[in-house]
């Protein structure tokens, strides 16, 4: 039995059957969960959209007259159905793979039942079109049901000035004015897309920069985008309220200040979807915050019962989600796994320009919790980059002083996702900067300055 059908789930699933075990997932609101259906995949489709907007900045520098983005229009409706649209075809697409798979899907909700005998777990699931729940006896659980926007008590989303980001892709027009209340990576992520739409933007931080649990060097590179291109960044400010006045919002911070604009969309964090389980009754440890207290192989206290995503709270990301899901199967099931190693895992910021990173951080170098030599090499002096005409962004390096093993990495710059793949290859494979040094590279292109910040850090090259 698997509670919850998002990237946890319906991989841990697809990995069961393929296992020949006989599965259900219960999930309330489609195959992929809310990261498909209201959070990943809308989010990252929107900011799909805001980065065609961006194409036509600065193209007279290369001799392209378009009128700049002035002449640019955006019709808010049809990019916020094309974001419905592509995330309910990629829910269809997971639910056909599950049910090609032969697993059972139930819509609906489930909690885990009263104790009983023997090495099963009694579940009980109402499904969505019934009133009547039923009990399913399982040799395995796994509660991957994901989280919920945090909301404030003196901020309480309306979905029409006041939002959530489940809840902008119902709004009729883009902001006259949105002021974002929080600059952790969704709130940095919306705030750039919106600014490149040609919305003005407010980011309420309450700490010295935006980003503030990202490499410093990085973060602060997308800061100075963000003011460069018109947002206005309130650091160290709090927002204690946020009331809704007429066509208008008003946001409150901690020091007196008053902040007006059209829209206010909260990004401060996510909770657990845990309450209703009953993992407290059912003796499963449930850690502070009510996060599903897991180890590395995804097992709760509880033998037989697992736990994985966002509602864990290891790592929210929908990479990581699904290979705690993975691997929980595959611990259940009896195959050969390896547990679940962070230091290895790459993340994404899908701002413009993106922000990856992989591996130890500066802070764990700087620090002296990781000794390790560095290298940054800025975009700029990428011949590639300079073809795109791009001037933001650079590409860091660290490995081991004597053994020059790669340990890490950061990359600011368009579709930083993709590149950020080969560091983390050389990180999962404990590759040196030599042997990354004698990879060759296309030219131009901006991979040549990871293998040129390798060639940096090169052992002869130490004195």
């Amino acid at each position: 039995m698997i509670i919850g059908g998002g990237p946890a789930g319906y991989e841990a699933a697809l990995v069961a059957a393929q296992l020949d075990a006989d599965v259900t997932v219960v999930e309330a609101d489609g195959a992929g969960g809310a990261c498909v259906l209201h959070d990943c995949v809308p989010s990252k489709t929107f900011i799909a959209s805001s980065d065609v907007v961006t194409g036509y900045r600065d193209t007279e520098e290369f001799g392209i007259h378009s009128d700049g983005l002035e002449a640019i229009t955006v019709d808010a409706p049809v990019v916020y159905s094309r974001v419905k649209r592509l995330a309910l075809a990629q829910s269809g697409d997971i639910q056909a793979k599950l049910i090609k798979a032969g697993v059972t899907l139930v819509r609906g909700t489930a909690r885990l039942g009263e104790d009983t005998l023997g090495h099963t777990h009694r579940v009980r699931v109402r499904p969505e079109d019934s009133d009547a729940e039923y009990s399913v006896d399982a040799s395995t659980v796994l509660i991957a049901t994901g989280a919920t926007p945090r909301r404030l008590p003196s901020a309480v989303p309306d979905g029409e000035r006041i939002l959530t980001w489940r809840q902008v892709y119902d709004l009729p027009k883009l902001p006259e004015h949105l002021i974002v209340i929080g600059s952790g990576v969704t709130g940095a992520e919306f705030a750039s897309a919106y600014l490149a739409m040609g919305v003005p933007v407010t980011l309420v931080s309450s700490r010295d920069r935006v980003m503030p649990h990202e490499d410093a060097d990085a973060a602060m590179a997308i800061e100075r985008v963000f003011r460069t291109r018109g947002m206005t960044i309130l650091n160290n400010s709090r927002a204690d309220a946020v009331k809704r006045v007429g066509d208008t919002v008003e946001v409150t911070l901690s020091d007196g200040r008053m902040v007006t604009g059209s829209h206010a969309l909260m990004a401060v964090g996510s909770i657990p979807n845990t309450a209703d389980l009953g993992l407290t009754e059912y003796g499963v440890n449930v850690a502070p915050g009510g996060y599903v207290a897991v180890d590395r192989v995804s097992r709760t206290n509880v033998p037989g019962i697992y736990a994985a995503g966002d509602c864990t709270g290891v790592l929210p990301l929908a990479s990581v989600a699904a290979m705690q899901g993975r691997i929980a199967m595959w611990h259940a099931l009896g195959e050969a796994v390896a547990p679940l190693r962070l230091r290895t895992v790459a993340a994404n910021v899908f701002t413009d320009p993106e922000l990856a990173t992989v591996g130890v951080s500066q802070a764990d170098v700087d620090s002296g919790k990781t000794p390790a030599r560095q290298v940054m090499l800025p975009l700029a002096g990428n011949a590639r980059a300079k073809m795109a005409g791009l001037d933001d962004g650079f590409i860091k390096l660290f490995c081991r002083p004597a053994s020059g093993i790669v340990v890490g990495g950061v990359v600011v710059s368009p579709r930083a996702s993709e590149l950020i793949m080969p560091l983390t290859m050389a990180v999962e494979n404990h590759m040196t900067v030599d042997q990354l040094a004698h990879t060759i590279t296309i030219y131009p292109s901006l991979s040549g300055s990871i293998a040129e910040a390798a060639r940096q850090l090169m052992l002869h090259d130490v004195e």
